[in-house]
């Protein structure tokens, strides 16, 4: 299973004011809420942790079909990090995602699997042949052989992310 949240840094900065009273209390953790004081960029820190929890979310979503707001119970923790590159765990209700986040000027993209060996087989794709479910989760499917896979959607502002897992048993894409 896969999940992945893109933000766009420009226009979260439009959209929303996350220093407003409140916000961080209603979203993280106590824990969290020390890496966002902590950290060097804490505007960078609230949207990687939002966007591990969305992507960590997304999985969670489909595994259990519960659409509900619950910010505060997705817990992350950090792996390892530098300024362009992130890998962390996120625990929802007693499961644990494993995640991996790219950084740039303009974007925040992390994807989140439920087995760390998965990170190294995700692969962005073309969204064409995706469908949702009656959940709203979106799937791929393969006209050929006539079979589903997993696939996570992400936009915001300027930038969309379609990603899927590959296994070499397991075609995603048709063939020209």
């Amino acid at each position: 299973m896969i999940g992945n949240d893109v933000i766009d840094i420009i226009q979260s900065r439009k959209e929303s004011n996350w220093q407003r009273k409140g916000l961080l209390e209603k979203i993280f953790t106590a824990e969290e809420q020390l890496l966002i004081n902590k950290a060097l960029q804490p505007e960078i820190m609230v949207w990687l942790l939002w966007s591990m929890k969305e992507a960590a979310y997304k999985i969670y979503n489909r595994q259990t079909k519960i659409r509900s707001y619950f910010p505060q119970k997705l817990e992350c923790s950090f792996r390892f990090q530098n300024d362009s590159y992130m890998s962390g765990t996120v625990i929802c209700c007693g499961n644990r995602y494993y995640t991996k986040t790219n950084i740039t000027n303009d974007c925040i993209h992390t994807i989140a699997v439920i087995n760390p060996d998965h990170l190294k087989k995700v692969i962005e794709i073309e969204k064409k042949n995706i469908s949702k479910d009656q959940y709203g989760i979106p799937f791929l499917t393969s006209v050929q052989s006539d079979s589903v896979k997993d696939v996570s959607v992400s936009n915001h502002g300027r930038f969309e992310k379609v990603v899927a897992l590959s296994f070499n048993d397991c075609p995603l894409s048709e063939p020209d």
